[in-house]
């Protein structure tokens, strides 16, 4: 009887340990991402820029885990889908900081401009803010906090539109080779969809504390 009731008992611990382990993890992938936009010397550059894809791998174990235990639990801390939802958004952050260094890469662009590192500062900050939101999901005792986090990185989101706005006006104007055009448009893109990503995650957020609050 023990072990049945044991079977029915929500793992809380287990999801809500991997969510934190998630954003530690992009947390460091962008931190990562930001120092190696600074990094003078392009071989360093990108060797470093490399590093970032064992990030996403991490990211995707994590992410794995979370289905696992999706199927291995019939109660869960909050609505499966929710758990679903997040765990594939915030895994969606990984891939885009992985998308857009591939490409830097890929495109062997050897000089990294401001637009590129105001992108990445405002990810930097949606990612910090929603580490936050994420971690104070396991009390729910300042929700206050989460839905300040979340309007937060919403107002990043916009920020990060209005630079991308800037670098591709900025890009068109003083650059006359269609082929770099392409190359640096692609990449801004990137940057910009983590910040997107960002707010994805914290729109599941604010799902799960209208829900449970």
């Amino acid at each position: 009887m023990n072990n049945l009731i044991r079977l029915f008992l929500p793992k809380d611990k287990v999801f809500y340990e991997v969510f934190e382990n998630i954003v530690v993890n992009l947390k460091e992938m962008i931190t990562q991402l930001k120092t190696a936009l600074d990094e003078k010397d392009v071989p360093t550059r990108f060797k470093m820029l490399e590093s970032i894809e064992h990030g996403e791998h991490k990211n995707d174990e994590y992410t794995h885990q979370i289905f696992v235990e999706l199927s291995r639990n019939f109660i869960t801390p909050f609505d499966r889908e929710d758990i679903h939802y997040l765990a594939t958004s915030l895994d969606d952050i990984a891939d885009y900081m992985h998308a857009a260094t591939k490409k830097i890469l890929t495109y062997n662009v050897e000089t990294t401009d401001q637009y590129m590192k105001d992108l990445v500062d405002i990810s930097e900050k949606s990612i910090v803010t929603l580490a936050d939101a994420v971690n104070k999901l396991r009390s729910m005792k300042n929700i206050s906090q989460i839905k300040h986090d979340c309007v937060l990185i919403n107002s990043l989101e916009n920020q990060a539109d209005d630079v991308l706005d800037s670098a591709i006006l900025n890009l068109f104007a003083k650059n006359s080779d269609p082929i770099q055009i392409i190359k640096l448009k692609d990449i801004y893109q990137d940057l910009e969809v983590i910040s997107d990503k960002c707010e994805d995650a914290s729109n599941v957020i604010e799902s799960i504390i209208i829900k449970y609050a």
